[in-house]
């Protein structure tokens, strides 16, 4: 599809509209946006903005010259979302109305809305400066404030003074709207209400339970007594059979213990369900199915369940107030996931997850003192995150300094600064910030720069064939499932394709089995290959869609992949050149030293936890407990310099005269970032000091008589040499002098 507008046919077929909140005020949103070029839809769960809004462009005719884009956080949202639209309309899907996530495009040039992850839309900036495809943008569930939702609201706040024609409306849930209205030059905001519920809000603090030792309480047990309160309320209230109970937790460990706690209390006609981003689909999916196995479901879920999934058929929550919550340190260089106290914004969400279906109660495991001395909303995440990729995105577009940009909430000048040695360390900038020819090739491949960079070396190392698996393995969530009740089966499963020298091998030797079995089975026997070996087939799919996307920007590029194997060297040399600050030397106890005097420790679950070699690289730091090493392999140290050449200092020490070399000769010790890679290393200090190597050459060499050649200047000198013997230090130093300056 190009770029340009086109004219498709009207919409002429009437449009109905289900009862829903944002249905009754369809004519104040028409009116708002006939008037308006922005406009601000607020309203929760429920309210009907996400199906409705397209509808109601389209009703005012703003498809005829344009598509209806509309952006979704989440593919599935996206699918869904297009789907159910286009059911309301009687329309096939892919007609008039279209989807496009990362792996799938069903657009066609007939129609009339377009749904689309945000990241599709930030992809055709690149193509499509100003957008002319698209009459109307709606930025859906704008309050979640990713990186690209904030990158896409500062480049649309530039591009609408350049397209007068183009409308926006930015949904959001009802937090922080005058952020969002300030930001485009006071745009109206209209408010709608959700379809919910009263819920009365309870606090019970930790250390106010009552127990029998009067000390202050751990998570489990205030939740045990939380559920135990609820289940009271509930027999008093309830019409039906038992309302479920939804616990938001910091974290699997947590989700595991709480589980264990819950599962020993032995509650009657009970089950209790987890749910976090790793589990199975098919774990997941318990969630959403209709089949108990009791009248009660107790869910313990992440923040997974605040706003990115709805859990049917809630009437209860629990709320410590706890979430790990990610955040880039500038002074570590890491990202680290530590456990914090939500905030308001987010605590009224969770309260929200139970008003949906009925009248709910939300227990808080903290005081209302605590709630009211929390933060109004939780940063944004270009407020906590490393900003290399944002970066490089905005050098490629040309979008100027990113100090100077319009974000809603500018990011810390410090950020900006460790975003920029970043993609230095990477050498898809210069000193001066300016993009290089290797980062314009990084820019054009659709993962993140440390990746790209891999894959550049890769085409150069003759190993690029194996490094687009690793690389899109990488990118996409491990597909290794390992469910809490059948760890040690899921084990001795994955045992099979473990390398004990490389965890990138490892993920080699995963994709060749499965593509072995890919190419002999049929999809339904593919399924249940899956299955017995604890592998997700979904997240194999994903792994083989994105290196397919990878295969081909790389052809793009002019990258040829290698037809015979590469070595373990040439793969590790690649990869090594995306993570040359994440290598570490072996110190006592399994502690490693790194880059800028980090310390860390490899995962236990990696494959070469137990080996723990001299050398590593990971392809991630992250801190949880500990700062630990995902996705690590063996290195040799040799294999460091040559990446790092524009990043390594070096210093030289003891020089002097070597007779047999015939040179002045130094110690050389080479660092990477603080990090002895080069510990002794004899060179050649003529270059490095001509001055001092001259001196010492005299002195040492010519006085000491430890020089032997037959060039004219040397049998000059030899004449003298019987009168210089002879002659007092001082005056030896004399002719020296005069020798250098002759």
């Amino acid at each position: 599809m190009n770029n340009t507008v086109t004219h498709r046919q009207p919409w002429n077929t009437s449009i109905d509209y289900p009862e829903l909140p944002v249905s009754a005020r369809r004519q104040e949103i028409a009116e708002a946006l006939q008037r308006h070029q922005v406009i601000i839809v607020a309203g929760e769960t429920g309210s009907g903005k996400t199906t409705q809004l397209p509808k109601i462009c389209l009703e005012l005719g703003l498809s005829d010259k344009g598509m209806i884009g509309h952006t979704q956080p989440r593919r599935l949202a996206a699918r869904t979302v297009a789907a159910r639209i286009a059911q309301e309309l009687k329309t096939e899907l892919g007609q008039a109305v279209g989807y496009q996530v990362r792996f799938h495009d069903q657009v066609s040039e007939q129609s009339h809305i377009k749904l689309m992850t945000d990241g599709i839309l930030l992809a055709e900036t690149q193509r499509d400066r100003l957008l002319r495809r698209y009459s109307v943008l709606i930025i859906d569930e704008a309050h979640e404030r990713s990186l690209n939702i904030d990158f896409l609201l500062g480049y649309l706040k530039q591009l609408l003074p350049k397209r007068p024609d183009l409308k926006l409306i930015i949904t959001s849930a009802t937090i922080d709207l005058q952020r969002f209205s300030d930001h485009f030059s006071k745009a109206p905001i209209i408010e709608v209400s959700g379809r919910t519920y009263p819920v009365t809000l309870l606090y019970r603090p930790l250390h106010e339970l009552e127990v029998e030792d009067d000390k202050a309480q751990d998570l489990q047990v205030g939740i045990l007594q939380a559920v135990d309160e609820l289940t009271l309320i509930d027999r008093q209230t309830r019409e039906a059979g038992p309302g479920d109970i939804l616990v938001f937790l910091p974290g699997e460990r947590d989700i595991r213990e709480t589980a264990e706690t819950l599962r020993k209390a032995q509650l009657r006609d009970t089950e209790v369900i987890p749910l976090y981003a790793r589990l199975s689909l098919a774990e997941q999916n318990r969630v959403f199915g209709e089949d108990r196995k009791a009248g009660r479901r107790i869910v313990l879920a992440t923040n997974v369940a605040e706003t990115s999934l709805t859990v049917p058929g809630i009437r209860y929550v629990i709320d410590p107030g706890l979430a790990r919550i990610s955040r880039y340190s500038y002074r570590s260089k890491v990202q680290r996931l530590p456990i914090e106290a939500v905030s308001q914004a987010s605590a009224n969400q969770r309260a929200g997850r139970c008003g949906r279906v009925a009248p709910g109660t939300c227990i808080r495991l903290y005081s209302e003192d605590d709630f009211l001395q929390r933060p109004a909303f939780t940063d944004a995440e270009i407020q906590r995150t490393n900003l290399a990729a944002v970066i490089l995105n905005m050098l490629q577009l040309g979008l100027g300094d990113i100090a100077r940009f319009p974000f809603v909430d500018p990011p810390d000048s410090r950020f900006i600064n460790d975003g920029f040695k970043l993609l230095e360390e990477l050498g898809a900038v210069t000193s001066k910030r300016q993009l290089t020819a290797l980062g314009r090739d990084l820019a054009r491949l659709p993962v993140d720069p440390r990746i790209a960079r891999m894959l550049v070396a890769a085409n150069h190392l003759g190993s690029l064939t194996e490094v687009l698996v690793i690389a899109s393995a990488l990118s996409v969530q491990d597909p290794r499932e390992r469910p809490h009740d059948k760890r040690q089966a899921a084990d001795e499963k994955h045992q099979a394709y473990l390398d004990d020298d490389s965890d990138f091998i490892t993920l080699l030797n995963l994709w060749k089995a499965y593509e072995l079995q890919r190419i002999e089975l049929s999809s339904q026997q593919l399924k249940k290959w899956c299955q017995t070996h604890f592998i997700s087939w979904v997240r194999m799919r994903e792994w083989r869609d994105l290196h397919r996307q990878l295969h081909l920007s790389a052809k793009e590029l002019g990258f040829v992949e290698n037809k015979d194997d590469a070595d373990y060297a040439s793969i590790h040399k690649a990869l090594l050149t995306g993570l040359l600050s994440h290598i570490g030397f072996k110190q006592e106890k399994g502690e490693y030293l790194g880059a800028r005097n980090r310390r860390f420790y490899i995962f236990p679950g990696s494959g070469i936890f137990k080996k723990s070699p001299k050398w590593i690289m990971c392809a991630e730091l992250l801190e949880t407990s500990k700062l630990f090493a995902h996705y690590v392999a063996k290195i040799e140290p040799e294999w460091i310099e040559e990446p790092a050449a524009h990043l390594v200092k070096r210093s030289w020490m003891e020089p002097h005269w070597e007779q047999k070399r015939a040179q002045v000769v130094a110690i050389e010790q080479v660092t990477l970032y603080g990090l002895i890679i080069v510990p002794k290393r004899r060179v050649h200090y003529g270059s490095i000091d001509p001055s001092v190597s001259h001196d010492i050459f005299i002195r040492q060499a010519l006085v000491e008589g430890e020089y032997r050649t037959q060039a004219p200047f040397f049998i000059t000198i030899v004449r003298y040499w019987p009168v210089s013997k002879h002659l007092k230090p001082s005056r030896g130093v004399e002719i020296c002098w005069w020798m250098r300056s002759d």
